[in-house]
């Protein structure tokens, strides 16, 4: 015997497209509507089907959102990092639980106490958005635009703008670091040209600003790595190392600051085998074998102070093992305690900057379920629409074309809007999927008389 869809039970257990018989496609609830409600003689006399394909899809979106049961889930384990990146199609979530050694969820909250802020621009003492350094400005045609500063600088990147005594508008088109010390060249960079400018006088002593060409504050980056006797040629996408130790801290994605590289050149690749990184682009000049030194910076800022924090803390719940009865060894002495936070499964927030979840420290290496809520047009798989509510579809898109069509009278708007609404509380409550026998059995626990 075989289904309207002329599948025989036989190729139904044969394959694995299980409990599919409850949903209808969403390309059928486009063709049965344009021929229930479209035509001569009918509430719609015509429409294009371009038109009708929209309203079902936001009607999807819609009922994906509040009506239809959500059955996306994500399953991974927290890494140290203690975040977790949200699904492609995230939208929403419903409920993130971890799981113990019985495979029993454990429902976390949100905490509202706490965020991942913009991260905190460099301030000098005085508490000033500035990046500032001592150095002594020299007027030595020797040494065109070099300027030796009075410690190790690493946030002070290759083509940032120089303020100070006669260095006004001159740029930073090469940084060297020897025995904790910054040394800066200063000169003009005209596209891919960089020229030293020797300043008109000497200045000992100088106070120098610097800060970025495109006027954004000097953020603090999550890391940096400075090597020195590197080389390569103008050939290949290859720098070259002498030791693996020289290599330590280099990493996918790091971008490269020196003056004979593009700028946004980043590392593609890194081999310890070959002592050498690929790196996204050509260099512009060629270096000598042991001759170059680069600045290496992560693309990532580092961690906010607030993130930092919550991170590291020790959470102050007991996590403990659902199977004993040490849940509260502190039995009588919580009087006072907010319910919200009376729980020891962890806690959660949602950056939505970076769409990525923070959790708590206590969550570290636990498997953690994320369900969450699609808004149903993701794949072609997706656009399926439960039975109980295929009326309520076509009741929306009904309404949808009437309500933005002109010369429609109001009151057949008004009719097919209360009829949505009817229908999509019914597509609730079937959805919702109560069960009586469910219903009495809990009761029957909560020590409720029920009369059969």
């Amino acid at each position: 015997m075989g289904l309207l869809d002329n599948t025989s039970q036989q190729q139904y257990y044969s394959n694995n497209d299980y409990g599919n018989y409850q949903f209808t496609s969403l390309d059928n609830i486009i063709n049965q509507f344009m021929v229930a409600y479209v035509g001569e003689d009918k509430i719609i006399s015509k429409v294009k089907r371009t038109d009708v394909a929209f309203h079902a899809q936001r009607a999807m979106q819609e009922l994906s959102f509040d009506t239809f049961k959500s059955c996306k889930a994500q399953e991974i384990t927290v890494p140290a990092s203690l975040q977790m990146i949200l699904p492609q199609d995230y939208v929403n979530y419903t409920k993130i639980s971890w799981v113990d050694s019985a495979g029993i969820k454990h429902l976390m909250y949100p905490t509202s106490k706490t965020s991942n802020p913009n991260s905190n621009p460099l301030q000098d003492s005085d508490g000033e958005f500035l990046l500032q350094a001592v150095g002594n400005v020299d007027d030595d045609a020797a040494l065109p635009g070099v300027i030796t500063l009075d410690g190790e600088y690493k946030d002070i990147l290759v083509g940032m703008r120089v303020s100070g005594p006669y260095v006004d508008g001159l740029r930073v088109i090469k940084v060297s670091n020897s025995s904790g010390i910054t040394t800066i060249t200063v000169g003009t960079i005209v596209g891919s040209t960089y020229t030293p400018v020797i300043p008109v006088d000497t200045f000992n002593g100088a106070t120098l600003t610097f800060t970025r060409v495109n006027g954004y504050l000097v953020l603090p980056q999550k890391s940096s790595v400075i090597v020195e006797n590197l080389d390569w040629n103008i050939t290949d996408f290859k720098i070259n190392f002498n030791t693996v130790a020289d290599m330590s801290g280099v990493e996918i994605g790091m971008l490269i600051h020196h003056e004979d590289f593009p700028p946004k050149t980043f590392v593609e690749d890194v081999s310890t085998v070959d002592l050498s990184i690929k790196v996204s682009q050509l260099p512009l000049v060629f270096a000598a074998a042991n001759s170059a030194e680069v600045t290496f910076i992560s693309p990532d800022l580092v961690d906010t102070d607030t993130w930092a924090n919550y991170k590291s803390a020790t959470p102050s719940e007991n996590q403990d093992n659902y199977q004993d009865d040490t849940y509260w060894p502190a039995e009588g002495s919580r009087y006072g305690l907010d319910p919200q936070h009376a729980q020891a499964n962890g806690s959660f927030y949602i950056d939505c900057k970076s769409g990525k979840i923070h959790f708590s420290s206590n969550i570290s290496g636990k498997t953690v379920i994320l369900d969450y809520i699609s808004d149903g047009l993701g794949t072609d798989e997706e656009m399926q629409v439960h039975k109980f509510a295929e009326e309520a579809m076509y009741k929306w898109i009904a309404y949808a074309i009437l309500a933005t069509r002109a010369n429609t009278p109001e009151y057949q708007v008004h009719r097919f809007k209360k009829e949505r609404f009817a229908e999509i509380r019914k597509a609730k409550l079937r959805l919702s999927n109560i069960k009586l026998e469910e219903i009495t059995q809990i009761l029957r626990g909560k020590s409720k008389q029920i009369k059969h």
